[in-house]
Parts: structure tokens; C-alpha cells; sequence
């Protein structure tokens, strides 16, 4: 009996491919986004879960096939269990899976309005700039985790008060909010960097623990995580919002006698950091976002 010279891939394998887990961070940050605007989340329901499967489902999913694809030779060495270099995503379709996902977010993100479509486009080519050829900006931490910091965090946050705000551009505490929380997904996207260090260092892919070491590059992660919200705690207290502000002191506190931890064995420990320190980072985004949520009711 012939076999089939082209395979498709297995659904169990395409699903693992997108990587469902990694959807949460741009749709809590879009979430937070519609949070802060001010506009009552069951005003604009329609766009608001549009605007949710864009940023996680969607761009994110992308994001994440694209990258496997042109990670396939590293991820041979580090994971070879994933989908592409195990073969069950046999020959291109790792390419042709991305590029289908490209094109379906497009057509989805044309339901929020030009400023969604847009920030849609440029997460899409945030996505494969950091992973693609010729820029393939994850050859470089800083520059690669600043990408996909300003994607997953500010980017889905700016997006998520715009389109509440039927396109307005969101007001400068909204913005300066994303910033700081993006520059603290520099450090989070540092810890993920941990893992693949055999890699990375045969690949040629520089990233910060292949760059500065493992010890100072825990270092450098945990300032990029804490030093953000430690400005957001200035800022909250600024605006008069003494609870929003312990609330996200209290998780920074939290998040800090774990990093103490972490820095004893960064290697070890990243992923570890990861899993727990982060659920406490997200919390205190969404107790900044209810923050901006009662000024703008107030007018303020």
C-alpha cells in the first residue's frame, strides 16, 4: 500500500504547537486594558471577547508557530519532543500552519475597528521579526524580549482600552502603565531564556543568560520585573489610590522573597519563578487597571 507523501500534521500536534498556556498574558493584558478604560465591560461585549481571542487564540498563537518553526534546529537540541522536530508536524507545515494563523487574525482583527486592526498587524509583525530571518530579533535578549514584552503586555493593554473607547487613544496614565508593565515582561521573558541555554549557546543565540552568565542575568530579570512595579506603586499613591497601591505593593513584596530564592540557582529556579512569581505580577496589573477603572469613572 503507498504511503502518503505528504502527511498532515496531528491535531493533538498543531494544538500544542499554538500553545494554549501562552495565550493568557496577552489576554489578561487585554483584559486590563478594558479595565482601565472606564467603559463598562458589558457596554461593548461584542468586541471586548472579539478582542480577547485576537490577542490570545489568535496573534499569540502565531507568534508561537512562528517561532517553533524557525526555532526547529535549537529546539532539536533543547526539546526535541516538540512538535516540529519530533515529526508530528511533518515537513513545512510548521510554515504553512503560521502563515494560515497570520492571515486568519487579520481577518478577525478587522472586527475592532482601525486601532485593533492595527495593533493586530503589529503584533503579527512583532511576531515574526523575533523570530524570522533576516531580523530574527530573539538572536539578541534585549532586544527580543523587549519585543514580545511590548507585545504581549502593552501592546494587548493599549488595545484593550482603545477599542472600549471606540478608538480614542487611551489617556496617558493607561499608557504609561503599559509601558512599565512591558519593560517588566522584559524580565519575565528572561526567565523563559533559561531553559534553552545548551542551545542557545550552539545556535549562536544570544540571550541574556548566554550573554551575561546565568547569576547576573537572574540579577538583570528580577529588576526588569520589579523595578516597574515599584514605579506603579509611586504612581498609584500619586493618583490617590492608597489601597490599589498596597495591594500592588503587597504582591511586589511577595514576589521578591521568591526572586531571593530564584538568585540562590537561577538555572534551577527560572522556571519555578516563572510558574509561581508571575500569577502574583498579573494580579497587581489588574489591581492598577481597577485603579484607572475608578479615576475614570470619577472624571478624573
Amino acid at each position: 500500500m503507498a504511503t502518503n507523501a505528504y502527511p498532515l500534521p496531528q491535531a493533538s500536534a498543531v494544538l500544542q504547537l499554538l500553545k494554549p498556556i501562552t495565550w493568557f498574558p496577552p489576554m489578561w493584558a487585554f483584559g486590563c486594558g478594558v479595565v482601565s478604560s472606564g467603559v463598562e465591560p458589558a457596554d461593548r461585549w461584542p468586541v471586548v471577547v472579539i478582542g480577547v481571542i485576537v490577542a490570545g487564540p489568535m496573534v499569540c498563537a502565531t507568534s508561537q508557530a512562528v517561532n517553533d518553526w524557525f526555532d526547529r534546529h535549537v529546539d532539536a537540541i533543547n526539546e526535541p519532543e516538540r512538535p516540529i522536530p519530533s515529526g508530528r508536524i511533518p515537513g513545512r507545515w510548521g510554515l504553512y500552519i503560521a502563515i494560515i494563523w497570520t492571515l486568519l487574525s487579520l481577518a478577525l482583527a478587522t472586527q475592532l475597528g482601525l486601532w485593533g486592526f492595527t495593533a493586530a498587524a503589529l503584533g503579527l509583525l512583532l511576531a515574526w521579526m523575533y523570530s524570522a530571518p533576516p531580523l530574527r530579533l530573539k538572536r539578541n535578549g534585549w532586544w527580543g524580549n523587549a519585543a514580545v514584552g511590548f507585545s504581549y503586555e502593552g501592546l494587548a493593554w493599549i488595545t484593550g482600552a482603545a477599542v472600549m473607547l471606540a478608538g480614542a487613544l487611551p489617556n496617558a496614565r493607561i499608557l504609561t502603565l503599559a509601558v512599565l508593565y512591558s519593560l517588566g515582561a522584559h524580565g519575565i521573558m528572561t526567565l523563559n531564556d533559561f531553559k534553552s541555554i545548551g542551545g542557545d549557546h550552539r545556535m549562536g543565540v544570544r540571550s541574556l543568560p548566554v550573554q551575561l552568565g546565568e547569576r547576573r542575568a537572574g540579577w538583570v530579570a528580577c529588576a526588569f520585573m520589579a523595578v516597574p512595579q515599584a514605579a506603579v506603586v509611586a504612581l498609584l499613591v500619586g493618583w490617590e489610590r492608597p489601597w490599589n497601591a498596597a495591594a500592588v505593593a503587597a504582591l511586589l513584596a511577595i514576589q521578591l522573597a521568591l526572586m531571593v530564592r530564584f538568585l540562590k540557582a537561577p538555572r534551577e529556579r527560572a522556571l519555578w519563578l516563572s510558574a509561581i512569581g508571575v500569577n502574583f505580577y498579573v494580579l497587581g496589573m489588574l489591581a492598577a487597571a481597577f485603579a484607572l477603572h475608578t479615576l475614570a469613572q470619577e472624571g478624573a
